[in-house]
């Protein structure tokens, strides 16, 4: 028995229901592109603090997976019954590692993700524990950076970060869960190249336009055309290109004043079905206020590029 027959006699009907929609809204009736937020439980990672996340007005988040001392059962309780409350819903858990720079490219090549071999199988451990995690609060997927996938298909180190990839799937599905690989390092062809080799019906793709240009990999509307069937998530991030692209990191900028094309982002992810939500990352841990500020003002224009791009009546962007 393959693989892809083993998962359709296995999986439920919800979970692949949701696999060929691409919706990740829990409840039927919520609205199309639910616009959210990054959060965090603690201080790891870059997203707003969970609380200042409740309090900003949105309807969905992405959760930052907190540091492993801190995945407990009090906690996980604690979040649940806090999303609760305020009438949010969590759409993913972010995963990241011990040990990952993003100071510069050539150190997210060496550091990132699953892909650097002497921290692979320690990584999977911990993934493992966050996935595991991200089932306690009941989230329908997790994602991560997989880092620098080698770029020739036919060597070794291809096919060993293939099969830790195939591991990972397998392992989230156990959890009911999809895994949600964040664009950046590799270009759409050979992300959407990857995917196929990879060969999993629960491996998708968390679609950050910003990053493709942050890390020179090609114009983000483009490489979307490429992988949109397989895009269940996205980050709402913009970003300015670099003077040496794929050398040097391009610079993060406000989301609608960038190289992005925040329009014809909105408008592309329309036309490869896309209806899952619009998750804002904005960094700026340096100045929380700012961050807020910042994240607030793209709430609210993102509701007007929403309601313009999705109303047929209204002029276009």
């Amino acid at each position: 028995m393959t693989h892809f027959t083993k998962i359709l006699l296995i999986t439920g009907l919800t979970l692949l229901s949701h696999l060929a929609t691409g919706t990740i809204a829990a409840a039927d009736d919520m609205e199309q592109w639910p616009i959210g937020v990054i959060a965090r439980f603690d201080d790891h990672g870059t997203g707003l603090p969970f609380d200042k996340a409740m309090e900003i007005g949105v309807s969905v988040i992405q959760l930052k997976v907190p540091v492993v001392e801190n995945r407990t059962e009090e906690n996980a309780q604690f979040i649940l019954e806090t999303l609760k409350k305020n009438g949010v819903t969590l759409t993913c858990v972010v995963s990241g590692f011990a040990g990952e720079s993003y100071a510069t490219i050539p150190i997210v090549r060496e550091t990132v993700g699953l892909v650097p071999e002497k921290t692979r199988r320690e990584r999977f451990e911990d993934f493992k524990s966050v996935s595991d995690f991200a089932k306690r609060l009941e989230a329908p997927s997790v994602q991560f950076h997989l880092g620098f996938v080698p770029e020739d298909t036919e060597s070794q180190d291809y096919r060993d970060v293939v099969q830790i990839t195939r591991d990972a799937c397998d392992h989230v599905f156990e959890n009911g869960q999809w895994l949600n690989l964040e664009t950046g390092q590799e270009t759409g062809p050979a992300l959407l190249q990857f995917i196929r080799d990879v060969n999993r019906l629960n491996l998708h793709v968390n679609f950050d336009p910003a990053n493709m240009i942050l890390y020179g990999c090609g114009e983000p509307n483009e490489a979307l055309q490429i992988v949109g069937p397989f895009v269940r998530s996205t980050h709402c991030k913009d970003a300015r290109w670099s003077k040496n692209p794929g050398q040097e990191w391009g610079e993060e900028v406000l989301f609608g004043t960038g190289d992005v094309n925040a329009g014809l982002f909105l408008k592309t992810l329309r036309e490869v079905g896309y209806d899952g939500p619009l998750i804002i990352e904005r960094e700026n841990k340096e100045s929380p206020a700012k961050q807020y500020e910042e994240i607030r003002k793209t709430i609210e224009y993102l509701k007007q590029l929403r309601a313009r791009i999705l109303d047929k009546q209204q002029p276009g962007v």
